[in-house]
């Protein structure tokens, strides 16, 4: 079945601006992908200095999906969706930067969900969500989307 910007749009009740093309198939990557502020990362190129705790509580992703960060001064929700029973989220990471968000595991193809940014597919795997910083001479800041 080919995911379209519409359909995912339906299934999360989450509407995208009108400048996307909303009946486009949502491309599906096996690596690194980046969404503004956030960047999406392999498990397996960040570990073993990122990894869940031994006792992390992992969440299914309900097909509704979960909010992983909302943009900078309330803007629009960064929504990591998938179907039931295929995708499970945690919060309780370590990582040393201080940028992770959260890991998830999937099974099948999961999404990342943004209103102005479209969306873009996960294969299956595990995944670090990160926050995005940029540098600028001695400084590093987070990425403000």
């Amino acid at each position: 079945m080919t995911v379209t910007l519409a359909s995912l749009s339906q299934q999360t009740g989450l509407a995208v601006l009108d400048h996307l093309e909303q009946s486009v198939s949502i491309p599906v990557v096996d690596g690194l992908q980046a969404q503004g502020d956030l960047i999406v990362i392999p498990l397996s190129v960040v570990a073993p200095s990122v990894r869940p705790w031994p006792d992390a509580g992992w969440t299914d992703v309900p097909p509704e999906g979960v909010e992983l960060l909302r943009g900078a001064a309330g803007g629009n929700p960064h929504t990591l969706v998938a179907d039931p029973d295929i995708c499970r989220w945690t919060t309780d990471v370590s990582d040393p930067d201080g940028l992770a968000i959260g890991i998830f595991e999937t099974s099948a193809v999961a999404y990342l969900l943004h209103p102005e940014h479209g969306a873009t597919g996960c294969t299956p795997g595990a995944y670090v969500i990160r926050r995005q910083r940029e540098h600028e001479g001695h400084r590093a800041r987070l990425v403000a989307d």
